[in-house]
């Protein structure tokens, strides 16, 4: 479906999933691209590479706002660059190789993402990366996580759950994830501009989707001080499971 034949319900639509994917982020700090991307192949028509589009300027902005100021962030760029080299070189590569898949292709990749998603979310404490496993693997997860953005949009496995492994104070490790989505997001941009999967008409719709987004979030930050987010959180990740499974039930099933 083209841009420019998005009725206005379709607009509406889309800005309600913003809305929806900035309230998730705003309670448990995370999950605006993955609940989008998820809630758009859902309820809405939209081909793969276009909700990608969507997504750039809300996700940006916000994890932009998340990552801080560039004094902090100097040391974990540091650290981490190999990750975010990783990222660019596993998006590009990804979307050189075989673009950004549709139909459903994209829907089981997205679905089985969400599994994972999940299942990480719901498995408590996180294993441990030594040093050694840090040099060595750092560059190969954002590689990995490269080559699924170019396939589902969504950044955060394996990036997520590897930097919660290297042992970082909370608040390195909130930044550190927006940074790191924050080059995510700049790296899809990028190669979908330069294939010609996203133009200037998908650029003006992102920027719209930014104040539901934002929107969203402040919604969610409200509601983060009434309610558990533990049990929030555990019922995130849950329901992405099981969107996980049906989106790969779907996905199998119209075959």
């Amino acid at each position: 479906m083209a841009t420019d034949t998005l009725s206005p319900l379709l607009l509406c639509g889309t800005a309600a999933v913003f809305l929806a994917a900035g309230l998730v982020k705003g309670v448990v700090g995370l999950g605006l691209p993955t609940v989008a991307m998820a809630l758009l192949a859902l309820l809405l028509p939209l081909p793969p590479a276009q909700a990608a589009a969507f997504l750039i300027v809300p996700s940006l902005a916000t994890n932009l706002w998340q990552a801080g100021s560039w004094r902090t962030l100097v040391p974990l760029w540091r650290r981490l660059a190999p990750l975010q080299v990783g990222v660019c070189a596993g998006t590009w590569g990804g979307l050189a190789a075989w673009g950004m898949p549709g139909g459903q292709a994209a829907t089981g990749a997205l679905g089985a993402v969400l599994i994972a998603y999940g299942a990480w979310g719901l498995a408590g404490r996180p294993l441990h990366a030594g040093e050694r496993a840090e040099r060595w693997f750092t560059a190969p997860v954002g590689v990995l996580t490269g080559g699924l953005t170019a396939a589902t949009g969504v950044f955060v496995v394996p990036a997520v759950p590897w930097l919660q492994m290297l042992g970082l104070a909370r608040d390195d490790l909130v930044r550190a994830m927006g940074l790191s989505f924050s080059v995510s997001t700049l790296a899809l941009a990028i190669g979908l501009g330069t294939r010609g999967d996203a133009g200037w008409a998908e650029a003006g719709l992102s920027l719209l989707m930014l104040p539901p987004a934002l929107a969203g979030m402040e919604l969610g930050r409200r509601l983060r001080t009434r309610l558990s987010p533990a049990a929030f959180r555990t019922g995130f990740f849950a329901a992405l499971m099981v969107l996980g499974v049906h989106l790969c039930w779907h996905a199998v099933w119209a075959r």
